[in-house]
């Protein structure tokens, strides 16, 4: 074990890098001290979210069926309200009302389809723009994000908290821009964060459950580094002969899913990515010569600003112009924040660390929680639970009084009864077709009869009507938005004042999701800006690469959220206005095909082309034969006189 080093000496003199005050304090070998004072505070703000993740596994359940997995004590045992009905011999029943209206507000979110564009602020480049925003539908579709954004809507309906992670990396042969869905489950973050946006957060991260293979692959660059990491993982190298916790496809166990340092399946190697802001002095410098706005290093600041400004100086000695006159580099002492990333093993091991590689200077994360007043997360299934339940418990009681009522129960007097017939016997000829019973009747008169009573009216049936209606007041989701048929003589216009209504209820809930995507679809931008090479952008725009990829560099792009050009609606809007101008002799066959959106079009196109080089070839060679018999008549009228002469 490492000595302590003091960071403070006898004057109260304290080192301002946070990194190498870390690294100061550290102890052991390795580096694992450091390592694990980093791995403690993310462990820290992991379980700070405990009660997050454990009304999350709630959520879920009642979203996809599991409605009586509550606990409930019962004469000091403790046991789920499904096996407390099942102890009294019934049958929990439920009827799944969340999941309908879950599938109803995704249904919503996917008529809308909408998709980020780019606007550029200068509108001379706007061309740039749209060059972006063909660059921005072509990485979207390359990771599927209409449909990932489809499952990341429900997960923020059940939990009311969405993570996308933003990287650039290799993925099989592949070198490009990827989004991952992030599990809530296996997501931390500073829990002192107040802004929505996440402008305050100071730590964040995930936890990831790999192979070993996966691991060696992504962080072994030699032979020693292969070696180090089979001593961390020692036991995972080959997961087949591993002990595994229970694990079934597709399901997991809540109890075993919620540690920290140990992985579920016991096969896997659990890596933990923590980006941290980390503080250090820098410079920050103000060139009032092209106006540029830096930070520089403090090492730096002797021959990047002093020895500048005094070339600077020197010049404009030697041109004869005063020193006040002459713009120099302003530059400021501040301390500096800025994201350092970590991949820690769970025994503390840093196994990678590096500055934030992306030129947004932040992490690569984007999040959305909802509504994150003081910092509380309330999802939209959380509302109707209540009603869910009461709706259960309505249900299953019905059940009860009916099973408890009488249903066909047959009254025998006992002297009614034949002798020498049991009364099995009797009640079998009693419910027999054409069945014959000879008795004598008895001294009191009284005759078998048949017993069938109606259940009791409690008013379970007006209690569970008002249950399904609060059920759509509270969600908003009413019978119109889930395409349920109106009374009646309805006319249509009142029907679709209804189903407006219902969707003004949810376009907060949208909305937000909107802002999560137009965050994320910035980082995209900020990631093909950086990482596309011309090579690349030549691939998929076309054009000239290399410039084109040095004009985005420079341009400053907006994002809004608008209606995708995909939708049949808007393809027939767009083609009604060409043919328009087209009839009108404002744009030529050739500009209708290359800009309206025609199942024919291209091909109708390639053979417009293909005739007119046709032609064009065919006017050529013409020319060129009409150019030769130019050339061959004044020939033939020189030789003409010369031959007459000699005659």
């Amino acid at each position: 074990m490492g000595k302590i080093v003091k960071v403070c000496d006898g004057w109260g003199k304290l080192e301002m890098d946070s990194l190498k005050r870390s690294r100061e304090l550290a102890w052991g070998d390795d580096d694992c001290g450091r390592g694990l004072a980093v791995l403690e505070e993310a462990q820290r703000h992991w379980r700070n979210m405990w009660q997050f993740r454990v009304d999350r596994e709630r959520n879920k359940r009642y979203h996809y069926g599991d409605q009586w997995g509550d606990l409930v004590c019962v004469d000091g045992r403790v046991m789920t309200e499904g096996e407390y009905i099942r102890r009294k011999g019934k049958v929990p029943l439920k009827q799944n009302l969340i999941r309908r209206l879950v599938r109803n507000v995704i249904g919503v979110y996917r008529e809308q389809v909408t998709e980020p564009t780019c606007y550029a602020r200068d509108r001379n480049e706007q061309q740039i723009a749209e060059t972006m925003s063909t660059l921005l539908q072509y990485n979207m579709q390359k990771n599927g994000l209409e449909g990932r954004y489809a499952r990341s809507m429900e997960e923020f309906l059940i939990s009311g908290l969405v993570v996308h992670r933003k990287w650039w990396g290799r993925v099989g042969d592949e070198e490009d821009c990827w989004t991952d869905i992030v599990e809530p489950k296996s997501f931390f973050m500073d829990t002192n964060v107040r802004d929505y946006r996440g402008r305050d957060v100071s730590i964040i991260g995930e936890i990831h459950d790999t192979s070993f293979d996966e691991l060696t692959s992504e962080f072994a660059r030699d032979p020693k580094d292969y070696q180090r990491l089979a001593e961390i993982y020692a036991g995972t190298h080959d997961g087949r002969n591993v002990e595994t916790w229970w694990n079934s496809f597709g399901y997991s166990d809540p109890e075993r899913d919620c540690d920290f340092l140990v992985p579920r399946d016991r096969s896997r190697c659990r890596v933990v990515e923590v980006w941290r802001k980390e503080s250090k002095p820098r410079y920050w410098c103000h060139d009032y010569m092209s106006g540029e706005v830096y930070k520089i290093e403090t090492e730096d600041l002797r021959e990047m600003v002093e020895e500048e400004n005094a070339r600077r100086l020197r010049q404009a000695a030697d041109a004869g112009m005063d020193a006040s006159e002459v713009p120099l580099i302003e530059a400021k002492w501040y301390i500096d924040t800025y994201w350092y990333c970590y991949y820690l093993s769970p025994m503390g091991h840093i196994l990678r660390e590096f500055e934030t590689p992306y030129a947004h200077k932040s992490h690569p994360y984007v999040f959305c929680a909802y509504p994150f007043i003081d910092g509380e997360i309330h999802s939209f299934v959380a509302d109707v639970i209540d009603q869910q339940r009461y709706t259960n418990r309505l249900i299953t009681m019905y059940d009860w009084i009916i099973g408890a009522s009488a249903k066909g129960v047959l009254m025998i007097p006992q002297d009614c009864i034949p002798t020498g017939m049991t009364p099995e016997q009797f009640a079998d000829t009693w419910d027999r077709i054409d069945g014959v019973i000879v008795y004598k009747p008895s001294t009191s008169g009284k005759m078998p009869t048949q017993i069938a009573a109606n259940s009791t009216p409690v008013g379970i049936q007006e209690l569970l009507n008002l249950q399904l209606k609060f059920f759509e007041d509270i969600s908003g989701v009413n019978g119109a938005l889930q395409g349920k048929p109106g009374y009646s003589g309805m006319s249509a216009a009142l029907y679709n004042q209804q189903t407006q209504n219902a969707t003004t209820s949810l376009v907060d809930l949208l909305d937000t999701f909107n802002e999560f995507k137009r965050e994320a679809a910035l980082k995209d931008v900020s990631n093909i800006q950086q990482f596309y090479d011309g090579k690349m952008v030549e691939e998929i725009v076309g054009g000239n690469g290399a410039e084109m990829m040095a004009k985005l560099g420079d341009v400053e792009f907006d994002l809004s959220i608008v209606p995708s050009t995909t939708t049949p609606a808007y393809r027939a809007v767009t083609n009604d206005l060409l043919m328009s101008m087209w009839e009108k002799g404002a744009i030529t066959t050739e500009q209708l095909l290359e800009v309206g959106n025609f199942p024919f079009g291209d091909a109708l196109l390639q053979n417009m082309k293909a005739e007119k080089e046709r032609q064009a070839r065919e006017q050529e060679e013409q020319q060129a034969r009409m150019g030769a018999q130019a050339e061959q008549a004044p020939q033939g009228q020189a030789q003409g006189p010369s031959v007459k002469d000699e005659g």
